[in-house]
């Protein structure tokens, strides 16, 4: 597949936006606040980590999801190696990337330990506490050839209003396909058809309050199977 590069426009400084989707990469209030509060909090991590814990992520934008689980990760004392993989169609250039996580100075370690390690697309990143696979390409497509299963979803796709590709029902049936029994899922949007449809795909949903401005948020787990 040809890549295709993500089109950003920089509002506000360092604030990337998507032109593509008209949809900003993170919370305009604290992107960070917001990954810890969605998707670290709505998955119970970092309570369930272990070794081989596996995170995926539908869209991988900047890397900030990935920075704060690694800190999650290295905060907890685990041991062992976290193993987090994401599927993205437009992943960001190097620049792009460093640019966007400079604008989160307490994981300015972790991005400029990673940060030359950074092709721009496809590729794997081995560290002693770290495997790190991108994915790129549609994720309608490259999940369902994916043969790994994840304990943790980051549901991570632009506006469900702006991106409906990203959360339509097959989709999300192949991310519970690739869930782990017990395994769980979190998203910023509480739309109501990607609830029902994460409950058709064999997820428990609940709604939870929001982060800032946002009243509620959707996490999920998946039954034994």
């Amino acid at each position: 597949m040809q890549s295709q590069q993500a089109d950003v426009l920089w509002r506000d400084g360092d604030i990337p936006v998507s032109t593509r989707f008209d949809d900003p990469y993170f919370s305009l209030e604290n992107g960070l606040a917001e990954t810890r509060h969605v998707f670290l909090k709505g998955n119970d991590l970092p309570a369930r980590f272990r070794d081989g814990f596996h995170i995926a992520e539908l869209g991988f934008g900047t890397g900030l999801n990935l920075l704060a689980s690694l800190a999650a990760w290295r905060g907890a004392n685990v041991g062992g190696r976290l193993h987090f993989t994401t599927f993205e169609a437009y992943p960001m250039s190097p620049e792009q990337m460093r640019r966007a996580q400079s604008a989160f100075p307490e994981l300015s370690d972790i991005a400029a330990e990673l940060a030359p390690l950074w092709q721009g697309g496809a590729q794997v990143i081995t560290l002693p506490d770290l495997t790190f696979t991108l994915i790129e390409g549609d994720a309608r497509q490259t999940l369902a050839e994916w043969p790994g299963r994840a304990d943790a979803w980051f549901l991570d796709g632009f506006s469900p209003a702006k991106n409906p590709e990203l959360w339509q029902d097959t989709l999300l049936a192949e991310v519970a396909r690739h869930t782990s029994a017990n395994g769980t899922a979190a998203t910023y949007t509480a739309a109501g058809f990607v609830r029902r449809g994460l409950e058709a795909a064999g997820f428990s949903v609940t709604r939870q309050p929001g982060f800032g401005r946002k009243r509620h948020m959707t996490t999920a787990t998946k039954g034994k199977t």
